[in-house]
Formats: structure tokens, sequence, C-alpha cells
């Protein structure tokens, strides 16, 4: 969700599961000074158990719907059928000889993508589409626009700082298709 060198200590503190933590700290010291002045009988330690596994299994419950609540989605409906020309577009995909430089640039606003072929000069790219969001959920993804500027791909986009993924698919003139998937730390 975030990148740990970006977060402030407000966001960290804020986040669900530090507030949780703290409440059991809390239920902790709570009953470490209720249990100092009563006498300890066998209730009041199956009690203690008792709080004991249900303050583990209501983490557990926590975190897994976060897990889950989270996820998002499949990339695939089939894998074995992806993985049956796997190869094969792969192949063709370094036949292209396409790389490929983003560049975001947080004071303009704007993400940049600059498709370069084996001798460096701009690709021939059709058929452009571009997903970008965060690797651990989906509600902050978007599709930008794109428009050729010079050779390189532009479009206006307002990420916060943290950690982007972007995922890309381009088609060369003859369709020969290029996907790829890139990792982008904003800094902010």
């Amino acid at each position: 969700m975030y990148n740990a060198q970006n977060m402030t200590f407000l966001h960290f503190i804020t986040r669900p599961e530090v507030l949780f933590c703290f409440g059991l700290v809390a239920v902790v010291i709570v009953l470490g000074l209720v249990f100092t002045r009563v006498k300890l009988t066998g209730g009041r330690v199956f009690g203690i158990v008792a709080l004991f596994f249900g303050v583990i299994i209501g983490a557990n419950l926590m975190l897994a719907n976060r897990a889950v609540s989270t996820f998002p989605g499949l990339e695939v409906a089939n894998s074995y059928v992806a993985s049956q020309a796997f190869d094969a577009d792969r192949s063709a995909q370094l036949d292209l000889g396409w790389s490929l430089v983003p560049e975001y640039d947080a004071a303009a606003k704007q993400l940049r993508l600059n498709f370069t072929d084996k001798a460096g000069y701009p690709a021939e790219v059709t058929g452009l589409t571009v997903l970008v969001g965060r690797a651990t959920e989906a509600r902050d993804d978007s599709r930008p626009e794109f428009v050729r500027e010079a050779g390189v791909f532009v479009a206006p986009l307002d990420l916060p700082a943290g950690k982007w993924m972007m995922q890309i698919e381009a088609f060369s003139t003859d369709g020969t298709p290029f996907r790829q998937r890139i990792d982008l730390l904003v800094r902010g």
C-alpha cells in the first residue's frame, strides 16, 4: 500500500493494524493492573486463556479480511492455457528489440513512456494500453489516455508518493504484442 520510506508517522500510526495492536497493549496493561489487586482463581485463569485465544483469533480474522479485501484479482483466467503461448509470445517480443523507459514528472503530473527500437529510434507503436495502480489493491487503478508527442507517449496523471505498478501492452505495426510490467517509485 505505502512505501515504507515515504510513509509518515501519522499515516503509520492510524493504520488499522497498528491501532489494533495498540488496543491489545492497552488490554494487557489493564489486565495486569486488575490482576495485581485480585486473587487468581481457576475461573480467572480460564478467562485469561479464553481472552488470549480470542485476541489471537480476532487478529487472524482481521488480517485475513484485509488480505482478501485488498486482493486485486486474477491475472489470467487459466494459467495453464496462458503458459502454452508464453515462449512464442516472449520470442516475438524479444525479436521486436524494443526497450521502454518510463518517467513520471511529479511537478507536471505527467507520465511519459519512451519506446525505442533496436537502433534507438522511436518505435512504431500502435494500440497502447496502460494500467497504473498499486500492486496490492485495485482501488487506485487507472487507465490513462496517452498522446504521442515527439516520439514519446505522454499522459496527464496525478500519482501520490509511493510504489506504483504499470502493466503496459502495446502492439507493433505488424500486430506483435509488447507486454511489460514495471514498478514505479514516486517520491513525495
